[in-house]
Parts: C-alpha cells; structure tokens; sequence
C-alpha cells in the first residue's frame, strides 16, 4: 500500500511513443503544474497572467544552467476542468528521445515523480471524473482494430454501461430498503410488501437488465477482443494461397513445394467490422525434416486455440487418408472445410469431396481466381457470431464486468428464491440483495480493492 504523499504526488511522464515525429508531448498532473511552469518555460513574448487552457510559445530552459533545451507550445490547464481534475501541464516539444527524456528531466527534478502506467486515467476515476467501466473503455478505445469496435468503446466511454446499470441499482435499493424494514422493526409484524410482488419485482426490473446486459457479452467481446481464425490444412493444398487472397496482397510464400511453410504467419483482416486474426500454420504430415516437423507441432497448438478452423484440401485432386485425419482432429471445433482449386478441378472430382463433408460447412474457392471468397467471408461471419447479420450491441460487458454481473445474478436469484418461499427470512434475502449491490458497484467502481485499481490500470501504457 503506498502512502498518502506517493498517491498525492504530482505525476509527469512522455504522453507520445519515443521516436521521430512531428511532435513529442510531456504530461504533467499535481499541484507543482505552475511551479513547474514558471521554473522551466522562457516565453517568446512577457506574460502578464498565465490564462488556463491557452498556448504559449517559448522555450524550455534548465534553470540551474541557464540552457535552452527545447522550442516548444505550453499549456496549463487549471482544475477541476482538466483530464485527471487537478492541474494539468502539457508540453509540445519536437520528438526525438534525447529532448523528451532531458525535458522530463527537468520536470522530475522540480519535485514530481514518474507516473505509473495507468496513472493519469486512475486520478480521473479516484477524482470521480470517470467510473470505472469507462476508465476500462478507455483502454478498449486505445486497442480498438475494426470501426464497430471503436463504436462500442466511444458508448463505453460515454458511460452507457453505467447509464443502463443505473436504473438496475436504483431498483435494488428499493427492494433492499423494503426489506430492511422488516429486518429492523419485526416486532412491528410488517409485510414484507407482499413478498411475491416483491420477487416479480426484481425480476423484471434488475435480473432481466443484467440478464440481457449478460447476452451482450459475447457479441461485444468479438468485436472488442476479435477473433482467431486458424488455415489448416495438408502441404500443398493452397493454404498460403488463400491467406494471401483474403490479405489481398502476397504475405506467404507461395511455390509448388510441399513444406514451404513452417512457421506461423499472423495477419489481420477486417470482416463486417470483426477483427479477425488470420493464422497461416505449416502443412499437416509425417516428416523427417526437425524444422517442419517443429512447424507441425506449433501448427496443431494454434489449431486446439482457435476460435475457427478453415480446413484447406486440394479440390484438383481425390481425398486422401491425411486429408481425413486432419478432419478429424478438427471437427470438433467450430470449423469451415474449403475445398480450393476449383478453376482446375474435376466435377467428379469435386463429387467425391462432397460426399464426405457436411453441406452446410464446405465453401468450393479458388484462391488463384477469387471465386468463391466471398462466400467464405460470409460463413466465417455466420459460424463466428451465428447470424448473417452485423449485430453491435450499443452497450456490452468486458470479462471483468460480465463476472461481475453472473455474481450480483447469482445473489439476485438466491433472494428471489427465498422471497417465492411460503415462510420469508429478510436476514437472508437482505443479504442477497446487498451482495448483489456490492458485486454491481465493483463494474463502476463503487466497490473496489486496490488490487483490482493496480490490475486494470497496469494495462495502460505510462502516459495515459
């Protein structure tokens, strides 16, 4: 546990990734914002009075050595109406880590300290700027890799998860200030309301909320979290081929010879607003050869990982035994079979690859010609989200939350148990319903520990 100066202290770090660029920003939040200001920033033009949230033009200077460190725009941002809700001072330098590292230098030497990661958005929630459900958005927002999932984070953000939890709440406490009565005054025989009203009270008005806010869950951590698409497949039957198609440009090495992959190719694609990690894997097969068969290994640990696996075969030629095999290791994982080659193949040949696999789960595709991809895209969308439809919740849980929520259900649904029984014990239900309380304030941040602070704002970078 820090001590009280540690938490209070004023906190400065590089707001910008270190490299060329146009411009290097240094973040600073604390009570030392305007001595800082006044100790390191020479104006072009004299100040009479520093104006909050205004630019000046200057110089950082080191005030022990009379140095010019730096050309720069500066600004103070006075609170309560800054990110963080204390003083806030910014400044815009050129980039380069050499200027960046001596400017925060200078600030560091002025009494503030290196902030942690994290630790600019964790003030704005222990300041009450933001909740927690939104300090997490934030971090969806900085990750986000597809439009739907920038759109999801920015309602997050917003607060429309606390907006929807708000009147979930209200309603426990209603029930919980029912119930309490009953607990405090049992010498007064009061009616807990009628009890059956009661439960059929919260059930609608809060599990059946948290219930749908549950079903959200999934969809939303597709479009947040995306998903792992797997190409599996026996040497030589187009898998590279058809990764290079969907990428639309040439990643794989793509030649006549068996065993040209063997490692692992990652590349991400945008799919209806899904983002989805295409995971090109070395051929299935018995080899002799210790570098392929370290390809084959890695290969069958990405395909047990996989959230769906494209299963390649060579549509030119008839099934063979291996051809089989990897089908079954496969199909008991969400999986598409794509049956390649087509523009050369058969149509006794493709006959006979009909007959061996589901309908519903083949795509025939020619990787060379684009035939059939489309078709491909759509089922790997249906098989992912179950559904034909672009569906993006405006408001979805993340892991955390939806923990969370499965607990305060749980509790919820012992109380309404207890309540729909002949002989009713408030202590008991009043328990429930608080729990249920409790485990709804840990999403927003009503509730919370100081371990679970430190695991949510670890995942920051150390500028924000």
């Amino acid at each position: 546990m820090k001590d009280l100066a540690y938490a209070e202290a004023t906190i400065a770090a590089i707001a910008t990734p270190v490299g060329p660029g146009a411009i290097g920003v240094i973040k600073v939040s604390g009570n030392l914002c305007e001595k800082i200001f006044h100790r390191l920033f020479k104006p072009r033009k004299k100040i009479k009075e520093i104006q909050s949230h205004r630019l000046y033009y200057g110089y950082i200077v080191d005030p022990e050595t009379g140095a010019t460190i730096d050309e720069v725009l500066i600004t103070l941002m006075r609170k309560p109406h800054t990110y963080t809700r204390e003083d806030v001072l910014e400044i815009y330098g050129h980039s380069g880590y050499l200027v960046l590292s001596k400017i925060l230098e200078l600030v560091l030497r002025e009494g503030a300290r290196l902030a942690e990661p994290g630790e600019f958005t964790r003030r704005a929630f222990l300041n009450g700027r933001i909740d927690l459900s939104q300090a997490e958005a934030l971090l969806d927002l900085i990750e986000a890799r597809s439009e739907k999932s920038l759109k999801l984070a920015l309602n997050q953000l917003k607060g429309a998860l606390s907006e929807k939890l708000k009147p979930v709440r209200d309603a426990l406490l209603s029930a919980l200030a029912v119930v309490e009565v009953a607990v405090d005054f049992p010498e007064e025989d009061v009616e807990l309301l009628a009890h059956y009203e009661l439960a059929a009270n919260l059930e609608n008005q809060v599990i059946s909320p948290i219930q749908e806010l549950l079903k959200n869950y999934h969809q939303g951590r597709l479009y947040r979290e995306g998903i792992a698409v797997v190409i599996a497949g026996r040497p030589n039957v187009g898998k590279s081929s058809l990764l290079n198609a969907l990428l639309a440009e040439e990643r794989a090495i793509v030649t006549p010879v068996p065993g040209t992959t063997r490692d692992i190719i990652e590349e991400f694609i945008n799919l209806k607003g899904l983002p989805i990690r295409l995971i090109d894997t070395a051929g299935l097969r018995q080899t002799q050869d210790v570098v392929e068969e370290i390809g084959v290994k890695r290969a069958r640990e990405k395909i047990s990982q996989a959230d769906v696996v494209i299963l390649v075969v060579d549509g030119a030629r008839l099934p063979e035994e291996e051809d089989l095999k990897i089908y079954q290791e496969i199909k008991t994982s969400p999986y598409i079979v794509v049956v390649n080659k087509i523009d050369i193949a058969q149509e006794e040949t493709l006959n006979e690859w009909k007959k061996i696999f589901p309908e519903e789960k083949t795509v025939f595709i020619s990787a060379l010609t684009g035939e059939g991809l489309e078709a491909l895209t759509e089922k790997v969308f249906e098989v992912v989200t179950g559904s034909t439809e672009e569906i993006v919740p405006s408001v979805a849980p993340n892991l955390r939350q939806k923990m969370a929520l499965e607990a305060a259900l749980n509790a919820l649904k012992r109380a309404v148990t207890n309540l729909k029984q002949p002989n009713v014990y408030p202590e008991l239900v009043a328990v429930d319903l608080r729990e249920a309380l409790d485990h709804l304030g840990e999403i927003t941040g009503e509730t919370t520990t100081e371990d679970l602070l430190d695991r949510i704002f670890s995942n920051f970078c150390i500028g924000k």
